[in-house]
């Protein structure tokens, strides 16, 4: 295709403000990079911490998007991995520095000098974008590039929740957006149970939960019919640590999946003894994104999105926050 000069970008030109789009220049990919046209970016929960100045080192305008689904149109001079007119996928992880004591530890999800999209650098809400090509991954083709989306953020922090909750029978999900609705799928897919906690009074929420499978669902101010065997925090809330830990039997364990959360409330020793532990989780790797893509294409997961014309990102984040989305919103720009 022929690459324009210029594109529209929605961009963040200081905190707490919202999104302007802007016409900027497309950008041109160093020798390592790829230049994606955008077929699809979704709306994840980090973008609002990023709206609401919650990241630290945030430099503006920023250009959020971390769950790109793009189709190459030029390649840096380097590039070896992927071809012009390839459907490739863009994460929250941008790149990595590869010297740094994580890196040598195969823990690059924990570099020391990472750089993440939509974040500290630009990211899918405009009509192009460029992204280092060995980052990119390849997306199963039976998705569709909205419902591809997705899988990039909610579906891959999910799965290294997922995973850090080790063999849990029982399992419960804090927060039934974006994440939780594909990470469910996976679960009843492998014969786990699901148990789903939604915000309190959630019904549709919760009857949301049950058609994808959960065997309970009710809200985050109640505990479940069984002592879980993990727990897996989504939502914000450092008031569900303590609850959580409740909800789970002796020797289980709580995974804590944003990259925000507000303070964790002081809770009594009891809630913790008995070799219970929480933990949390810090990006992702390339190795994550692979295993979880070869898993995607085994599965068939079914995600529900919300599209939404790009220029129409303020709308898709307002409905995001007020927890009036079910499944995840998707913006695609206009062509």
């Amino acid at each position: 295709m022929a690459v324009p000069a210029t594109m529209t970008a929605m961009r963040l030109k200081g905190p707490g403000r919202v999104l302007e789009p802007d016409v900027v220049a497309v950008p041109q990919p160093s020798p390592v990079e790829v230049l994606l046209e955008v077929l699809a970016c979704g709306v994840c929960r980090t973008d609002l911490h990023v709206l609401d100045g919650e990241l630290p080192d945030l430099r503006y305008p920023v250009t959020p998007g971390h769950e790109i689904v793009g189709r190459v149109v030029a390649v840096g001079d380097a590039v070896t991995n992927v071809r012009i007119g390839d459907r490739v996928g863009v994460p929250w992880l941008a790149g990595t520095c590869g010297t740094c004591d994580a890196c040598r530890r195969g823990l690059e999800n924990l570099c020391e000098r990472a750089v993440f999209t939509g974040y500290t650098v630009p990211g899918g809400y405009a009509q192009f974008v460029t992204a280092d090509a060995r980052y990119c991954l390849a997306i199963p083709a039976r998705y569709s590039d909205a419902a591809a989306a997705p899988l990039l953020c909610a579906g891959l922090i999910g799965y290294r929740a997922y995973r850090a909750a080790g063999d849990a029978h029982r399992l419960g999900l804090y927060g039934f957006g974006a994440a939780a609705h594909l990470l469910a799928q996976v679960a009843r897919a492998e014969q786990r149970d699901v148990y789903a906690f939604t915000r309190p009074g959630d019904r549709a929420g919760q009857a949301f939960a049950r058609r994808l499978g959960a065997v309970w669902a009710s809200g985050s101010d109640e505990l479940p019919s069984e002592p879980l065997d993990a727990a897996i925090i989504f939502a914000a809330v450092g008031s569900l640590v303590p609850a959580a830990l409740a909800a789970i039997r002796p020797g289980g364990r709580v995974v804590c999946a944003g990259i925000h959360m507000s303070d964790i409330p002081s809770f009594p020793y009891r809630l913790l003894w008995g070799e219970r532990s929480v933990v949390s989780v810090a990006n992702l790797t390339r190795d994550d994104g692979r295993e979880f893509m070869r898993l995607a294409a085994k599965l068939d997961l079914d995600p529900r999105v919300e599209v939404t014309p790009l220029t129409a990102a303020n709308e898709a984040l307002a409905r995001l926050k007020a927890g009036k989305l079910e499944g995840a919103a998707v913006l695609v720009p206009e062509r």
